[in-house]
């Protein structure tokens, strides 16, 4: 009976333990309400010859309202055509439960182009915020991400998100089809 007890002590700290620790790079509560922004966590590289691509995902609630933080850099030598959204665009994240999650943006705009004269890059930087349609996260807390698609104003892309990426670029080692599951209860209240 002592082994039960300890084994589900055990079993129950370890699933308590297992979400990581919420950090954050904005923590505001004021008269106004209140804003909270995870880290910025990247979801997906490619790197082909002269070209690269970084997806970051950041989460942030705003008075309550859940919201993702797309950002999307592009370097290359060669010409970078702009990425744009407006009130048609969506992110499509497809789960291994096999259930398809949308998220609509909320705002229009297209990536800067920042031209690099020390490496003679170009470089396109995009920032868009996505609105989540559904109130039910469950799905999305508890099954991997398998696929991503956005669809910008001018074209759709599908990026596959690996269980781990260690990138070339920044350094970093992360677990892009895990994003929800390890950060969505950094947000809610």
């Amino acid at each position: 009976m002592r082994f039960y007890i300890i084994t589900i002590a055990l079993l129950i700290q370890s699933v308590a333990f297992s979400q990581k620790k919420c950090e954050y790079d904005v923590n505001i509560n004021d008269s106004l309400g209140n804003y909270k922004e995870t880290k910025t966590n990247l979801v997906y590289e490619k790197v082909f010859g002269n070209s690269k691509e970084l997806v970051f995902f950041t989460l942030a609630v705003d008075n309550g309202t859940p919201i993702l933080k797309l950002q999307i850099i592009q370097k290359d030598k060669d010409f970078i055509n702009p990425k744009c959204i407006d009130e048609k665009s969506r992110i499509f994240l497809q789960l291994n439960s096999g259930k398809i999650y949308t998220l609509i943006a909320n705002e229009n705009k297209c990536d800067n182009l920042i031209y690099n004269s020390v490496d003679k890059e170009n470089n396109r930087i995009l920032d868009a915020n996505f609105l989540f349609v559904k109130n039910d996260f469950e799905d999305l807390k508890n099954s991997p991400i398998m696929l991503m698609k956005i669809r910008f104003a001018n074209e759709e892309k599908e990026y596959f998100l690996q269980k781990e990426l260690v990138s070339e670029k920044v350094a970093s080692k992360t677990k892009p089809s895990l994003f929800f599951i390890d950060y969505f209860h950094c947000i809610e209240q």
